[in-house]
Formats: C-alpha cells, structure tokens, sequence
C-alpha cells in the first residue's frame, strides 16, 4: 500500500514545534467537538495533549499529504503517525497502516 502523508499544523496555539523531531509517534484523535471544523482531527503526544491538528486547508496542507477531510473516513476514531519532517510552515508526519480502516 502506497504511504498515507499528513501535515500538522496551528502547533503555534499549542507548545510551538521546535521540540518536534523525525521518528517521533503522535496520536490522532477525531475532534467531534469541534465547533469550527465537522472534519477536525487533533494531534497530541504523550504528556502534552494536543499539539496541534491535521491540516484541512489548501493553504495549510503540504505536498502531496491528506487534508484532514480525505483523511476522516479512512481511520478509526484513533491513529498513530509518524513524524517526518518539521518545516516552517507545518510538521509533515506519515500514518501507521494499522490506522486505517
């Protein structure tokens, strides 16, 4: 199966991703709750929370990652990712296998 890529962004409202490294695990999490976004799945880590969300906007999604509504109906109510690449303008991380439906 060809990798599943996402972007985290808005880690700027949370602890920023200067921390963030390659190889590091995060969780995924659909945000029922979420007031702005039917869509929203956040990002968190183990110890902190949330760190962030899965981008859903053309302005917001990197390369050739999955918006977070491509990515909503194919996982279950929780995945894990992987982080790849930390840039300036969002943290590109690939989704385990597992998390898919």
């Amino acid at each position: 199966m060809k990798p599943i890529y996402f972007t985290i962004t808005g880690t700027h409202h949370y602890y920023g991703s200067d921390f963030l490294k390659p190889g590091m695990k995060v969780r995924l999490i659909k945000d029922h709750k979420n007031e702005f976004d039917k869509e929203a799945i956040a990002v968190k880590m183990d110890g902190l929370d949330t760190v962030g969300y899965v981008a859903n906007s053309y302005y917001t999604v990197l390369g050739e990652s999955y918006s977070a509504g491509r990515l909503y109906d194919k996982i279950h109510h929780n995945a894990k990712g992987t982080v790849l690449y930390v840039l300036p303008k969002g943290v590109v991380c690939r989704l385990e296998e597992k998390s898919l439906k």
